[in-house]
């Protein structure tokens, strides 16, 4: 059975930081290329980095130099290091795990940016 757990969300300040975990289990997750995504209220879901097997990496335009994805497969667990954070990065925070042929996604975690 596979299993996506993000965990980490909460309230912060602007300009704080917060790490977000995502556990996969159930899956070859060496094989899968790990994203976490982001939907606000009224809005469409958005990608907002991922990363690739090999470690190679994409960021949205607007998490670059703020925001870090790593992944460590010993521990089938993929996290997103978020700097800096602004009121506009306030949304429920997805993490998505995409392979050849499908993708599984988790529940999401809350992530609130407000002082």
């Amino acid at each position: 059975q596979v299993r996506i757990t993000e965990s980490g969300g909460g309230l912060v300040q602007p300009g704080g930081s917060l790490r977000l975990s995502c556990a996969a289990n159930g899956i070859a997750f060496s094989d899968y290329i790990m994203g976490w995504y982001r939907q606000a209220p009224g809005k469409q879901r958005e990608l907002v980095a991922r990363i690739f097997s090999g470690g190679t990496t994409n960021y949205a335009d607007s998490v670059k130099g703020r925001f870090t994805i790593s992944r460590d497969n010993a521990k089938n667990t993929v996290y997103l290091q978020m700097n800096s954070l602004k009121p506009e990065d306030m949304a429920v925070y997805y993490c998505n795990a995409g392979g050849l042929s499908r993708e599984y996604w988790g529940q999401g975690t809350q992530v609130t940016v407000s002082s």
